[in-house]
């Protein structure tokens, strides 16, 4: 066997192999069941990317950040997404293992930049989960409104909430992603057709209200922060560039672009299903691309309508409460068509929630399998599954959701995913350097050129987060370090085999 086919390096540079990595794949105790396609993975990652993007983020970042230049910052954000999407499907076809972005860097950039990414990832799939869990529990509170009357879903305990609509959702779907995967991709597909329904609803009801004055202007002129924001709400790009503000004006559009980002979240988690993918050569780069251009369209078309129905200036946030897809038919007085959105949000988030739970599960399955965090929880059971994996996911996103407050998690989770992103097109250059040889059923186009557009579109979108959430990512990391060096290096089962 050659040495490439093993390992490189030592100590936190060493790296897994390619072959490795896939042979590992065959081990009976951790051996994940190949049962999706083409079809399956489309719809997972249209599943989980519809959702808080369309039903909440376009109309609150329209109304209190870019105006009606919403749909042009769903745009940007597309574009350092196609960019990475392009370099993902070349690496899940060539690597078609579970663990996504985590794999890739260890076949790449060595151990400790796989720990850092894998670190990075529970960032966006574990707190994503909770921080959507909250939304849909908030939208459950207005369905159940709908007869009359209103219901909280939350319980105040003082210090704490309890949030027992968030508490029912996550234990539902802990218990369909514990018995097979198979199994959550048919709900996924049932309910991911109903919310794309009622999107495409909203849609063409919308137009017969769009009044072109709404559109003007289109980039709002930058106007203050709002009382009580400071230089850590403020983008760093707007910071480092001595803007005053990072709301409305060009400013306010590219921070707009890394907020919405957050709406295209999910994509990626497609390559983390490639261990369960009957053939991953081919079905996987379809899945992530084509997953990625149907939420594309759907969402610059939404957010046309949207701020074509309303002037962005009624979209602002007012107090705590924000603004929502339903809060633009509410002010025309299409009550019914508010109704029907309150019911597809709730399906659209379900599904988010539960395909971010299944891209965390894996890439626990992946790091405990390598060593990093314990064997055990690489583990399958009857149903082939990495059912510990999926309880802990399960009980950490539980807690979290019903016992703490979203707060600022949506921009954590972004620049989380952004991070990945970067190491991830930087490691498709790599891997065409060190490793030639190996078969390629997708290859990005125009490398390096492709991935180093990919890596400055997403440290870009980076630069436009705030400088509290820039502080916080970086206290999340030194966490992870920690938990690395106490831990994953000294039980790497990679380094103990070399």
């Amino acid at each position: 066997m050659r040495p490439s086919e093993t390992s490189r390096g030592s100590g936190i540079h060493r790296t897994k192999s390619v072959e490795q990595s896939i042979r590992d794949t065959d081990e009976p105790d951790t051996k994940l069941r190949k049962d999706l396609g083409t079809w399956d993975l489309i719809v997972f990652g249209v599943a989980v990317v519809i959702g808080a993007g369309i039903f909440t983020l376009a109309a609150s970042t329209a109304g209190n950040i870019a105006g009606p230049s919403v749909s042009l910052a769903f745009v940007i954000a597309a574009v350092a997404c196609g960019l990475a999407a392009l370099c993902y499907a070349e690496f899940a076809s060539t690597v078609p293992v579970a663990g996504s972005a985590y794999t890739f860097s260890y076949a790449t950039a060595g151990e400790f930049v796989a720990w850092i990414i894998g670190w990075d990832l529970v960032l966006e799939f574990a707190v994503g989960s909770a921080v959507v869990a909250k939304g849909w529990s908030q939208y459950l509170g207005q369905v159940l409104s709908l007869g009359g009357g209103d219901v909280s879903t939350s319980v105040s305990l003082g210090f704490f909430s309890f949030d027992w609509g968030a508490l029912l959702l996550v234990a539902a779907l802990t218990t369909l992603l514990y018995l097979g995967t198979k199994l959550s991709s048919r709900v996924s597909f049932v309910i991911t057709a109903i919310k794309v329904a009622i999107v495409l609803l909203v849609v063409v009801v919308g137009l017969f209200y769009v009044r072109a004055a709404n559109y003007t202007p289109f980039i709002p002129p930058a106007a203050p922060a709002s009382s009580g924001g400071s230089v850590l709400t403020q983008s760093l790009l707007s910071f480092l560039g001595g803007g005053a503000s990072s709301t409305f004006g060009i400013y306010g559009l590219l921070a707009a672009a890394s907020l919405v980002f957050f709406a295209f979240i999910g994509f990626d988690v497609v390559a983390t299903t490639a261990e369960e993918t009957r053939n991953p050569q081919k079905s996987l780069p379809r899945g992530i691309i084509g997953s990625l251009v149907i939420v594309t369209v759907l969402y610059v078309a939404v957010s046309l309508v949207l701020t074509g129905m309303v002037p962005y200036t009624e979209l602002a946030t007012v107090g705590e409460k924000k603004a929502t897809l339903a809060t633009a038919f509410t002010s025309l007085g299409v009550d019914w068509a508010a109704a029907v959105i309150s019911v597809g949000a709730l399906a659209g988030l379900t599904t988010v929630v539960m395909v971010l739970m299944l891209g965390q599960t894996r890439v626990l399955f992946a790091m405990s399998r390598d060593g990093l965090l314990p064997h055990g929880l690489s583990r399958t059971g009857k149903h082939g599954t990495p059912e510990r994996a999926t309880l802990l996911v399960g009980g950490a996103v539980g807690v979290a959701a019903t016992f703490f407050p979203a707060g600022a998690l949506e921009e954590m989770v972004n620049i989380g995913t952004l991070f990945a992103f970067v190491l991830v097109s930087i490691g498709v250059v790599i891997l065409r350097r060190t490793r030639p040889d190996l078969p390629r059923a997708f290859r990005t186009p125009l490398v390096p050129l492709v991935p180093i557009l990919s890596v400055l579109a997403c440290l870009w979108l980076m630069l436009n987060l705030t400088v509290e959430t820039w502080l916080r990512f970086v206290v999340w990391m030194v966490i992870g370090l920690v938990v690395y060096f106490a831990y994953g290096r000294a039980h790497s089962r990679l380094g103990i085999e070399s």
